[in-house]
């Protein structure tokens, strides 16, 4: 059995002497592990990084085997990173929380949302409020989307302020001023379009100072409950670190 197909490398880890065993999200066959021969060579090394666009070709004698790759370097967005915290953080984050994705499940639209997010990593003013989004993302890729198009308790879609933490839906101002304590903030930037009007009456769809830290509060939250506990694991280190990143003020 053979394909070949383009991805991301979510991880990388030894496997004897001079092999590594790739993982693989790749655009049309989902997660995929592969050994890699000479894959922790020196001329292999740039390559095999997490977070990199590659080429790859997947080969075994049966569909359920480990399989062999073969990768080519398009674009190596780990080493882009490298200089910048901030941006590596979030690079190892959505490799880290990839790797929640079922083996060999495909899931296109977010392989091209992930791929979005990486190429904008040289843009701090831009990519963290995306990588909110692809947060969001993957808890609809897993089953646990959130519904942010009307109030849960009114059903008006103005106005929306608050997440419910119990249904994952969106609330008003109005309805939730009695449980504001107990609701999780809705960044503005996250809401439907018609309810952030400028003053001109326009969409003013700008980033406001603290929306990506509440933003990542909100998909961390409903990452933990709906997902990670359930496996008894909690949010990776990665992206423990981005949060703290962005609540001391970077970008």
């Amino acid at each position: 059995m053979q394909w070949s197909d383009e991805g991301i490398i979510l991880s990388v880890r030894p496997h004897g002497e001079t092999s590594a065993i790739v993982d693989l999200f790749s655009r049309q066959h989902g997660r995929t592990l592969g050994l890699v021969h000479g894959g922790r060579s020196r001329r292999r090394r740039a390559t095999l990084q997490m977070g990199n666009h590659v080429d790859a070709t997947w080969k075994a004698r049966l569909s359920e085997h480990l399989g062999y790759f073969q990768i080519e370097l398009r674009r190596g967005y780990a080493g882009e990173a490298m200089a910048d915290r901030l941006a590596l953080s979030g690079l190892m984050s959505m490799c880290a929380l990839g790797r929640l994705l079922a083996e060999r499940d495909p899931h296109p639209a977010l392989f091209e949302v992930t791929l979005f997010v990486l190429s904008y990593l040289g843009e701090p003013e831009v990519w963290p409020a995306l990588y909110v989004r692809w947060e969001m993302a993957l808890l609809e890729e897993l089953g646990f989307g959130l519904e942010l198009s009307a109030c849960a308790a009114s059903g008006r879609t103005d106005d929306l302020v608050y997440v419910s933490p119990r249904s994952g839906r969106a609330v008003s101002a109005e309805a939730g001023a009695p449980y504001v304590d107990k609701l999780l903030a809705l960044p503005g930037f996250l809401r439907r379009r018609e309810d952030a009007p400028n003053a001109e009456g326009n969409q003013d769809r700008d980033v406001q100072p603290g929306d990506v830290g509440n933003g990542l509060a909100l998909t961390g939250y409903f990452l933990r409950e709906r997902v990670l506990a359930p496996r008894n694991l909690d949010l990776p280190e990665p992206r423990l670190r981005l949060a703290t990143y962005i609540a001391a003020g970077q970008p």
